[in-house]
């Protein structure tokens, strides 16, 4: 079972209050839209739950064990992977090596094993073993930075902005993988994405997070996609 519950969440920096009392749940092989204005909170709340920050109030749970107190690697050996807004990869490493590095605390025949199989996601990298990180091209920095999360195989992925900076073609070729790995791998993902209606058509709900509230959930995230509803969100009206 790969579920994963955010209860109640209040959360800031310093003194600036940004979450207010968010609560969602990931079910086990499903996709999940977060989207909303920016300052909203989307990427605040990804950060607590991945463990990079630690909420004022509310708890993280994982298929029924609480891990809000556990720290950022520690949630990792439970399957859930961080994907942080823009990629980190090491510029003046191989993709290979890079790629290696992203597979260090696996056993030497399951590094091989999960390597080969990352790469039938992304086929484009074998190609690129050879080259640095730091000469790819942006849409392959993107997939690199994204196959060196998902070579341990997580059982949640967050993704925050997989497709930021990307050309319109290159999102696609993205979120195709994203919804490659939901089909393929059964991978449960909680998915904040700038291109909100490209989101929603491959998300199975939606929430709509709006000066750190909740303010609208679905399970059709595509009605959302009907004129003006967006519009209404994004200039704040939502639920209004």
């Amino acid at each position: 079972m790969n579920e994963l519950r955010a209860e109640n969440i209040f959360a800031a920096y310093r003194k600036k209050e940004v979450l207010r009392g968010v609560s969602l749940t990931l079910k086990q092989g499903e996709t999940v839209a977060l989207i909303g204005p920016n300052g909203a909170g989307k990427s605040t709340l990804v950060k607590v739950i991945a463990g990079f920050l630690m909420p004022q109030n509310g708890s993280v749970w994982v298929n029924g064990t609480e891990v809000t107190a556990l720290l950022p690697h520690e949630r990792v050996r439970l399957g859930i992977a961080y994907f942080m807004q823009g990629g980190k990869v090491f510029p003046n490493l191989t993709t290979l090596e890079n790629i290696e590095m992203g597979s260090m605390s696996l056993s030497s025949h399951e590094r091989t094993k999960k390597i080969r199989s990352v790469l039938e996601v992304f086929p484009n990298l074998k190609d690129l073993f050879e080259k640095r990180a730091g000469l790819l091209s942006g849409g392959e920095r993107q997939s690199l930075a994204l196959a060196m999360v998902l070579v341990k195989h997580p059982n949640v992925l967050l993704l925050d902005e997989p497709s930021a900076g990307l050309s319109p073609k290159l999102v696609q070729e993205i979120l195709a993988r994203v919804i490659q790995l939901n089909v393929t791998w059964g991978t449960t993902i909680l998915l904040v994405e700038q291109n909100v209606r490209e989101a929603l058509k491959i998300s199975n709900r939606a929430l709509a997070l709006v000066n750190g509230e909740v303010v609208l959930e679905t399970g059709e995230p595509q009605a959302w996609l009907a004129k003006g509803q967006l519009d209404q969100l994004f200039l704040g009206r939502a639920g209004s």
